[in-house]
């Protein structure tokens, strides 16, 4: 069965828990990085609950549920620690979604630009994108570090628009950061069910929701023009 139309010039992705299943890599490091502070490991519902509002965020969050509050160059050494161990254990990056390299190869085919807006660390989010082989299908990458704000403040979404081209724009994401990024930038947003959403994907607020990332294009044809 052919696609359904793409009314849109460019589409912005999230990445973990919208394209990639990374709980278990971030959870890795995170836990070597525990271990070298002698706290205990987490389990990874616990790091699921934690992540999707970047690396320093993630961070004090696993620092206060297993020990006391670290601050000032004690919680900055801990951070560039953290951040070096995930760089290494992004060289055995967890699967891709099903379906996600053949959707986003379908939708660059037809002409629509894609672009990627992550509170993951960019030299990160771009190492993990050439192992996986997505890295040319992105016309442009924002992490959490490359702009002075990220999700959910809309300018880091609206910057990799204007980045792409701009022109009719939607977000594809999974969880309240995406979607409110959206809206502040003012682009209609689908939500994906199966990611980190910390709370009932059906209360983030999304246009549209899809079980599958295959069903994309055909929720992008349903989502309301911008």
């Amino acid at each position: 069965m052919p696609m359904s139309p793409v009314p849109f010039e460019c589409v912005v992705f999230d990445l973990d828990g919208t394209l990639i299943d990374s709980a278990p890599d971030i959870a890795r490091a995170l836990n070597r990085t525990l271990g070298d502070l002698a706290r205990a490991p987490l389990g990874l519902d616990q790091v699921i609950s934690m992540v999707g509002d970047g690396s320093t965020a993630l961070l004090r969050r696993a620092l206060l549920a297993t020990g006391p509050e670290l601050a000032g160059p004690e919680f900055q050494d801990a951070l560039g620690r953290f951040l070096d161990v995930y760089y290494e254990e992004s060289e055995n990056p967890s699967c891709l979604y099903p379906g996600v390299t053949e959707t986003l190869a379908e939708l660059s085919v037809r002409g629509v630009a894609l672009g990627l807006c992550t509170n993951k660390p960019e030299r990160i989010t771009r190492r993990l994108l050439g192992f996986l082989g997505l890295e040319a299908l992105f016309a442009a990458v924002a992490g959490g570090d490359t702009l002075p704000v990220k999700k959910p403040d809309g300018r880091h979404l609206g910057w990799v628009i204007e980045t792409l081209g701009g022109g009719r724009a939607a977000m594809v994401g999974d969880n309240a950061n995406d979607v409110q990024a959206a809206r502040s930038a003012g682009v209609p947003v689908v939500a994906v069910s199966y990611g980190y959403p910390r709370m009932p994907v059906g209360e983030l607020g999304a246009d549209v929701v899809i079980d599958r990332f295959p069903d994309l294009p055909e929720a992008l044809a349903r989502l309301p023009r911008a």
